[in-house]
């Protein structure tokens, strides 16, 4: 594998930035590495460069502010313009016109002979090092400054030129006041100065150069110019590392892991990915920490105050650190500690929450202090804590060695959180309870083991996980125990079981002839194979693990072998799936370890999607979240891509992204398969994101889903892409997609249109590439595998839409419309807005061709309105661009109804003069909202806010927003008018 050392030392160079001060022509010859994730920040300043502006780069160390601006700078350089660099070095922040000197000896000796005296001698006195002239107060001090500025504006004549500053936060004194000199005189005249820095502490009134001071709520201490524009860095997102990792061939899994533990920081990432140099660990196993983190750590560790790396080791032994907490124990200065944590690159804040990047930082604080000291601080926490459990957690770990007493406290306290769903706590307690347990109680030691085991992979907790079961492993346990643990470490691979074959092969041979222990394997190998895309041998494995585990009464086992029956034969499009259901219903439910995501209720919420009963999925999987609330594990992220798959087909959007939002960060920090989290937050940006980053999610599950041979989520994101590129126009490729899971289904037996529902978006897509009767058979095989007879819910629908699109290419458009309007009222019935939507967009569509654009407006300004209700923004930009084509077209207002002027110049009134999207722009636009505004909240183009803006003027005969402000005052039903809302003010 490939080295990650180059690219992490670009990413983000400490200090003093090696090249930054050589001599003009002599500095970096090579280009940059490509930047990934940067674009929008790049452009942004790439343009603000364009326009003559200056820049301020903000964030922590490590983020990537040192690559943008070489970047900037090569772009600069290869456009012929001169560009000057240099970098603040905390040595040297008392050194007056240090860094000042660096950029003096980039400039041609030429241009600084031409200068004349006393400029001359004061510039000379600077690159000379010489104090007295650096140093020389009042006069001296404003020659230098008048010097750099004359040299700086003499080269402008001729170049160009880009001053780049990197670590900010160290320059020294004079060397700010003369680049905030000259910027401020020379802005618009060629001169752009874009300096980068971290300024963690929030000093008011801090508007002065102090080195390491800042501003007013942690803005940076000065400015190269009054108008510079603060840009901060953000954090690189969790697939654009995965794309950034593919060339160092590691799977997406582990470079989402990486994207956690690095907190999206491009350079710590890169850091950690040298543990897996080598190879990758198997059977995700975590990696060791690289030594070179280790030292990176501690060096970013020493530049903290003493108080504050003191706050740090309270926050790394709490459970869950919180400000608030380590203000309840006593660090008063909690919050600026954080701050400068935080600039450091040594942790994030998310909320209230804190978390360390890497979660190693509380190991290596650890070792700053000794064990008093650290029994110390779990006493103090012992009397913060708010809950029972990590009360009694911080009192064992107070205390050393061996006790009975101790562990079984451990281990009341680890069952009531299991109890309660707190897995992580559970594990964490278990595995501290095996530690404090004596030699004699092994037996009981071993089975505290296996608890952990159990509990750390509901909790997805790899490290705890491989400790425990290797322990157990190794030792002369019990084959059940040994079952257990290699359950466990299976139960951690999620979606990635492929991985497991041998871990399965070692657990069959230690179960055989123990009925209780092959049930929980053979579920084990039923759920790989459905994952594998084998739902028969999945059936059959399900059979098997069910026969066993009546023999032993195990109903929980039972219980999820008979859901598991019921899904294979539901997406077989086998009739018997209720049954199984309503058996497995019938049973008593599997406890809370970690599995509901594989109970029967999780399943009913499942089948109710595909009935499409969303109202009941909804309450159900509600329910389901309010119990899991606490977990941190794959339960929790399958019921928030669920309630986000519900929100999508109820239209409501924003609300369909914050679920999927929280199911990816939550699969990223427990470090579990990325596909599923990347699907549910593709289908939600179709929705009420963008197309854009719907396909890149859909293209990085793509990937991450084949990495793990997990054949469910190809087809879905299979799925995302076709759909995506049938929005956007690119037909062939929609349609090579969707063929593919054409093809997947077939070979895997899968029958059933209600579960992944593709069949109608081919049938459209072959209709618009001019092959309808391709398109007809597939829309003839689908509504077979329905069934005669049934109802088919919004797939028929769905077909009916796609059958329109045939009847049109045979030149039936009034049968298409038929189709479709049927379709509509089908799906507004089932609550489902925007596939009634998308159908009235279709509706437009044929209307316009036939040139009946008043009919084509109304249907569009209906989708429109719609989508804008829902927060649909792609949907909505679609229609605004379907408002466009029909405006181009020619017509009227809806349902035909003219508006003139009489002579007397006042408007002839209609019941009806404008259609709905006009009257909310019209009410918008007589408010004072902008084009802009009203674009951005309508969610079109400012184009088509102009060209309505044109078609209400005409309509109303009115000819200015101020005499549209008065026609809507008198408007019945308008703001202030008879029957409407009281104006505003």
């Amino acid at each position: 594998m490939t080295d990650f050392a180059d690219f992490a030392d670009f990413t983000e160079r400490p200090g003093h930035a090696d090249d930054s001060a050589r001599p003009y022509g002599h500095r970096r010859s090579e280009p940059p590495p490509p930047l990934v994730g940067r674009d929008a920040l790049l452009a942004a300043l790439e343009a603000r460069l364009a326009a003559n502006g200056s820049a301020v780069l903000t964030g922590p160390s490590g983020i990537g502010k040192t690559a943008l601006m070489e970047t900037v700078g090569a772009t600069a350089a290869a456009r012929g313009e001169l560009v000057l660099r240099a970098a603040g070095a905390e040595t040297e922040r008392w050194i007056p016109y240090a860094v000042l000197a660096d950029l003096l000896d980039q400039i041609p000796p030429s241009r600084l002979a031409g200068l004349p005296e006393p400029h001359r001698s004061a510039l000379h006195g600077i690159l000379l090092r010489d104090r007295r002239a650096a140093t020389a107060p009042g006069e001296a001090t404003a020659v230098c400054q008048l010097a750099w500025r004359e040299l700086l504006g003499r080269c402008a004549t001729t170049d160009t030129v880009l001053v780049l500053i990197d670590d900010a936060q160290w320059l020294d004194t004079a060397t700010v006041e003369a680049v905030r000199y000259a910027g401020r005189r020379l802005t618009g005249r060629g001169v752009r100065v874009v300096v980068a820095g971290r300024w963690p502490d929030a000093t008011p009134g801090g508007s002065g150069p102090g080195p390491g001071s800042a501003g007013p709520g942690g803005a940076p201490p000065w400015s190269p110019t009054p108008t510079a524009v603060q840009l901060a860095v953000p954090p690189l997102a969790p697939h654009v590392l995965a794309e950034l990792f593919e060339q160092y061939g590691l799977p997406a899994r582990v470079a989402t892991k990486l994207h956690a533990d690095s907190g999206g920081n491009p350079y710590l990432a890169l850091a950690l990915g040298g543990a897996f140099t080598d190879r990758i660990p198997r059977h995700w196993r975590p990696a060791p920490l690289p030594q070179r983190v280790h030292a990176l750590i501690s060096e970013r560790l020493d530049t903290l105050p003493a108080e504050t790396r003191e706050t740090l080791l309270m926050a790394a032994f709490a459970t869950r650190p919180t400000v608030s907490l380590l203000l309840r124990a006593g660090r008063a200065d909690a919050a600026h500690d954080i701050r400068l944590a935080a600039a450091a690159g040594l942790l994030v804040t998310e909320g209230g929450d804190l978390r360390f990047t890497p979660p190693a930082v509380g190991t290596v604080l650890a070792e700053y202090a000794d064990p008093a000291h650290r029994a110390e601080v779990h006493t103090a926490l012992a009397t913060v804590v708010p809950d029972a459990a990590g009360r009694v957690r911080h009192r064992a770990l107070a205390q050393a060695g061996p006790d009975a007493e101790v562990a079984r406290s451990l281990v009341t306290a680890a069952e009531a959180a299991s109890r309660q769903g707190s897995h992580r706590m559970a594990a964490e307690l278990y595995l501290l309870a095996a530690d404090r347990t004596p030699c004699e109680l092994d037996a009981q030691r071993l089975e505290w083991l296996v608890a952990a085991a159990e509990a750390g992979a509901s909790a997805s907790l790899p490290e705890l996980v491989h400790r425990a079961a290797d322990a157990v492993l190794a030792a002369d346990s019990p084959r059940s125990q040994r079952v257990r643990v290699r359950i466990a470490l299976i139960d951690l691979s999620g979606q990635g079981l492929g991985e497991m074959d041998e871990i399965l092969a070692a657990a069959l041979l230690d179960a055989e002839g123990d009925p209780a222990l092959m049930a929980l394997v053979r579920l084990r190998l039923a759920w790989a194979a459905l994952v594998d895309g084998q739902p028969e041998r999945s059936a059959r494995e399900s059979e098997r693990a069910l026969a066993h585990a009546r023999t032993v009464g195990d109903t929980a086992t039972e219980a999820m072998a008979l859901g598991n029956r019921a899904m294979t034969s539901r997406i077989m499009g086998h009739t018997d799936y209720d049954t199984h259901l309503e058996q497995a219903l019938r049973l008593p439910q599997p406890p809370l370890r970690g599995w509901l995501h594989m109970a029967p209720r999780f399943f009913a919420s499942r089948f109710a999607v595909f009935d499409d009963r969303l109202e009941d999925a909804r309450k159900s999987l509600l329910r389901m979240l309010a119990m899991v609330e606490r977990g941190s594990g794959e339960e929790v992220v399958h019921v928030l891509r669920g309630l986000s798959e519900v929100s999508v087909r109820m239209g409501r959007c924003q609300e369909a992204l914050d679920f999927a939002d929280r199911a990816v960060r939550i699969a990223e920090e427990a470090s579990l398969s990325p596909g599923p989290g990347w699907y549910n937050a593709a289908v939600a940006e179709l929705a009420g994101g963008s197309l854009a980053r719907a396909t890149g999610y859909a293209e990085h599950g793509l990937r991450a889903s084949e990495q793990e041979r997990d054949a469910i989520f190809r087809c879905r994101h299979l799925h995302v892409l076709g759909v995506a590129r049938l929005r956007t126009g690119d037909l062939r490729g929609a349609v090579a997609m969707l063929r593919r899971i054409q093809q997947l289904d077939r070979s895997q037996g899968l029958r059933s249109p209600q579960v992944l529902r593709w069949h109608g978006d081919l049938a459209s897509g072959l209709a618009a590439l001019g092959e309808p009767d391709q398109a007809q058979e597939v829309v003839r095989a689908a509504r077979a595998a329905l069934g005669r007879g049934a109802d088919g819910g919004a797939v028929t629908g769905q077909l009916d839409r796609a059958e329109a699109a045939v009847r049109v290419a045979h030149g039936e458009p009034e049968a298409a419309l038929g189709l479709l309007r049927g379709a509509a009222k089908r799906f507004t019935s089932l609550g489902q807005p925007l596939e009634t939507g998308h159908c009235l967009l279709e509706q437009a569509r044929i209307e316009r061709r036939r040139r009946r654009h008043s009919a084509a407006r109304a249907a569009v300004d209906e989708a429109l309105a719609l989508f804008t209700r829902c927060g649909a923004r792609p949907w909505a930009e679609q229609a605004g661009r379907s408002l466009d084509a029909v405006d181009a077209g020619g017509g009227t207002g809806r349902g035909g109804a003219e508006t003139g002027a009489g002579g007397n110049g006042r408007v002839l009134q209609t019941p009806s003069p404008l259609t709905d999207s006009e009257e909310r722009i019209a009410v918008l636009v007589g408010e004072g909202a902008t084009n802009q505004e009203v674009a951005t909240r309508m969610f079109l183009s400012v184009k088509t806010i102009e060209a309505s803006l044109t078609r209400i003027y005409r309509k109303l005969g009115v000819r200015s927003r101020t005499q549209l402000s008065s026609w809507l005052r008198g408007a019945p039903g308008a703001p202030g008018g008879p029957g409407g809302p009281p104006a505003k003010s």
